[in-house]
């Protein structure tokens, strides 16, 4: 019998049981749906966070100085030093002060608006376009200049679009608009990223009662350099600190990596359990195919009486409980497309977010793949019951 006709019988056999083989498929369609979801997630999951860790600058070095065990200090100067002595690795700085104070513009106060010192090259580090007014000078930081920059937010939601000129309040100081950023969020809210107020480190520190600025951001000139220029950073901060408890140097590649391992090991672990259900597919296909066996007893012993030998009867099973399988995986895939487009939608309505839950073509592969593989797996003990009984007796069967 030719390989065509055997496969020609099998889906015969799979067509005449049809409600029979459908029950047998489901744990297969099940298991391959689930995988293929559960992957698809994982794939988004990393893609999104990469995407979100690459619009924060993953060239980006945030230099923390906390003084413990190191009675020298860090000037601003010494981190601008260190970064024009190796400007063919490093590109720029930025002091970076974080202020707890309520803004007051008129007679209004708000609490959940973001206010921080920077450097004059914070928005370049960053990509922050000003759409109205001016960017900082370092004559704002040398003469400690009462002004600020606003976000979109600030300006649009607390001085009706006319923002530029008008003045607020922190800290008891009286501060002057002149900058306005581009949006950053696609719909800019309150305590968004464009819900911030921007002004000069220099008077940052001064109110925020620590006169120093302990914190700093650096950028390499590319991605590839991040490494040479985490290491470059800390032997230079050690050269002047010496403590490597006086401060931190990390990056968001690190935590990018670090994060991206996490998801893979529960993505894997998730795919594990789903893919138990593979086995219970594999061994429903088990039965029905010792249940077929009993019941073609008769069949085979006819099929053997007449020549059939029994590598063509084993194949014959095997092929049949393959193509069970397989059937049943293109239905999975089918399935697993279709929960993935509702799972996209899903987390994109609930969580505002745009995340995509989409299998990658490997996944793909692998899971029709690995349908088939159960089936011969699974199909063979039976396929290999019936390639061996003994013809006298299979005709005697009743």
């Amino acid at each position: 019998m030719s390989i065509f006709e055997t496969f020609s019988l099998a889906l015969s056999n799979i067509w005449s049981s049809k409600m029979r083989s459908f029950l047998t498929m489901l744990g297969i369609i099940i298991g391959i749906a689930s995988v293929m979801v559960i992957a698809g997630f994982g794939d988004g999951m990393e893609n999104y966070i990469t995407e979100s860790f690459q619009s924060a600058g993953t060239n980006v070095l945030t230099v923390s100085l906390t003084g413990t065990g190191s009675s020298s200090t860090v000037k601003v100067d010494d981190m601008y030093d260190m970064v024009e002595e190796n400007s063919e690795i490093l590109d720029f700085v930025s002091p970076k002060v974080t202020m707890r104070s309520q803004l007051k513009i008129g007679t209004e106060t708000y609490n959940r608006t973001s206010v921080t010192g920077v450097g004059e090259e914070y928005f370049d580090i960053y990509d922050y376009k000003v759409e109205k007014g001016r960017e900082f000078r370092y004559i704002d930081m040398e003469k400690r200049t009462r002004v600020c920059i606003i976000g979109s937010y600030v300006d649009s939601e607390m001085f009706d679009g006319q923002s530029l000129g008008q003045t607020l309040r922190m800290g008891g100081e009286v501060f002057t608009v002149i900058g306005v950023l581009e949006n950053i969020d696609d719909e800019p809210r309150q305590g968004g990223s464009d819900d911030v107020v921007y002004i000069p480190y220099s008077i940052a520190a001064r109110l925020s009662y620590s006169g120093t600025v302990s914190s700093y951001v650096v950028t390499v000139k590319s991605d590839d350099l991040i490494d040479r220029g985490q290491n470059l950073v800390e032997n230079e901060l050690f050269e002047i600190l010496r403590s490597e408890d006086a401060y931190t140097v990390t990056s968001l590649t690190v935590l990018l990596d670090m994060m991206t391992e996490m998801i893979d090991v529960v993505i894997l672990v998730l795919t594990f359990i789903a893919g138990i259900s593979l086995v219970v597919g594999g061994i429903g296909i088990m039965n029905i195919m010792l249940v077929s066996v009993s019941e073609r007893t008769r069949e085979i012993g006819i099929r053997k009486a007449l020549g059939a030998k029994e590598s063509a009867i084993l194949s014959q099973f095997v092929i049949e409980a393959a193509l069970t399988s397989a059937i049943g995986g293109i239905i999975g895939i089918l399935c697993g497309y279709g929960l993935s487009t509702v799972a996209t939608n899903i987390i994109t309505n609930l969580l505002g977010e745009t995340l995509t839950v989409s299998p990658s073509a490997t996944s793909i592969a692998v899971a029709f793949g690995v349908s088939a593989l159960i089936g011969i797996a699974f199909g063979y003990l039976p396929a290999r019951k019936a390639a061996v009984l003994n013809p006298i007796d299979a005709l005697r069967y009743e």
